[in-house]
């Protein structure tokens, strides 16, 4: 298994990084070798990457996500496995420092080329100064997904209400 980890800082506050991170669709606009992304269910994708003519379909499933903290994924196919992380932490200017975490793990030749760290370092670095020159591009997220996942299910977005400590109302 190798790992990878990059940080990058960003010229815009914490939420409006998150919010960006946060919407998937947008990828390609940014992301060499990201086709397509498409949300299956609130706490998985199907991303379709690939350069050239060679295409891929993957299916990520979202483990955590906590807004303006992190967001951590696993791949939903097992040839290459990679897990991953993003965090996103506010600096004393009001910048954004942006650190992912890719952990990969090799089967087969296809596999063993994916899961290279000289490989997963360049595309993890290229991604983080794409995204930089998106986001500060932009200034401000199209778009946010401000809800938490814990263990791969979607947590509430507000808290229900306390519940009244009386049983039942007096009438009359």
């Amino acid at each position: 298994m190798h790992t990878v980890e990059e940080t990058i800082e960003v010229e815009v506050p914490v939420r409006t990084a998150y919010d960006a991170w946060t919407q998937f669709k947008s990828f390609p606009r940014f992301m060499t070798g990201v086709r397509r992304v498409d949300q299956i269910r609130p706490a998985v994708t199907r991303w379709v990457v690939g350069a050239g003519p060679v295409r891929r379909e993957v299916g990520i499933e979202i483990v955590e996500q906590v807004p303006d903290s992190h967001l951590a994924w696993q791949s939903l196919e097992r040839r290459p496995s990679h897990r991953g992380e993003v965090s996103f932490r506010s600096t004393l200017t009001g910048t954004t420092e942006i650190t992912v975490r890719v952990r990969t793990e090799a089967h087969g030749a296809a596999g063993v080329l994916a899961a290279a760290p000289g490989v997963t370092r360049r595309v993890v670095r290229s991604g983080l100064r794409q995204f930089k020159t998106y986001i500060e591009g932009m200034g401000d997220a199209v778009g946010a997904w401000r809800g938490t996942i814990r263990n791969g299910h979607v947590q509430p977005m507000e808290p229900k209400p306390p519940r009244s400590r009386v049983p039942c109302w007096p009438v009359g």
